[in-house]
Formats: C-alpha cells, sequence, structure tokens
C-alpha cells in the first residue's frame, strides 16, 4: 500500500468473471486530509485513482504500471467525513500483458462519485 492506512477494505464480492465489488472505508484521520483542504476534507483524485490500482493489482495478483487513463470523471466531493465508505465496481479484463479496467465508485446510498477507464501494463 503506497499510502499507509489510507483505506481500508471491508468487503470484496466477486460477481462474475470480469466483475468485482469492493467496499472500503477511508481513514477520516489519515494526514493526507491535513492538507486536503484543514476544514474541509476532500479525497484526492490521485489518491483514489491509486486506491483503484492497488485493489485491482490484488485482484489479477500482479504488480501494475498505469498506461493510459482513457476517461475519468469526478461527479462528487468525496469527503471522508460524510462519506467514508465508498463502493468499487470494477470491471477488470486481462489481455496478455495488460489490464483493462473499467471502474464507477459509489457512496453507499448510491450517489456516483467517479467513474474511470484505463489500461495498466503488467509489471
Amino acid at each position: 500500500m503506497l499510502i499507509k492506512g489510507f483505506y481500508t477494505v471491508l468487503k470484496t464480492t466477486v460477481v462474475d468473471t470480469v466483475t468485482i465489488h469492493v467496499t472500503i472505508k477511508l481513514n477520516k484521520d489519515h494526514d493526507v486530509f491535513n492538507g486536503h483542504f484543514p476544514g474541509n476534507p476532500i479525497t484526492p483524485g490521485v489518491c483514489m485513482i491509486q486506491t483503484i490500482k492497488e485493489i485491482t493489482q490484488d485482484h489479477v495478483n500482479n504488480s501494475l504500471f498505469l498506461q493510459t487513463i482513457s476517461n475519468i470523471k469526478f461527479t462528487a466531493l468525496i469527503n471522508p467525513n460524510s462519506n467514508a465508505e465508498l463502493i468499487l465496481e470494477l470491471s477488470i479484463i486481462e489481455d496478455n500483458n495488460r489490464v483493462k479496467l473499467k471502474n464507477i465508485t459509489k457512496f453507499t446510498d448510491g450517489t456516483i462519485a467517479l467513474k474511470y477507464n484505463g489500461t495498466f501494463i503488467k509489471n
């Protein structure tokens, strides 16, 4: 884990051969929120991308290197004080030395916070 203690995996559900749903809980007391932003913590986008990468690495049992992000859209602010639990819906397709990923990150009430499509290269 690159950002130690940033999140905890609460539950992983394998939906089918390419889809998993992972529920995580952000650590609202993590130091990253002291600077982003004091008094109004917002989860940095780069931290969400790293979290998605780490969860995908665990699933494919291989270290990954980000090759491309073909689409990314943040549709809601992820504030750990009000929405610490997130559900990451991941569609993971392994193709030779590449991993193609589609992600939708939601709050527990179903509100979409992030949509992400990208490709990783297996290391």
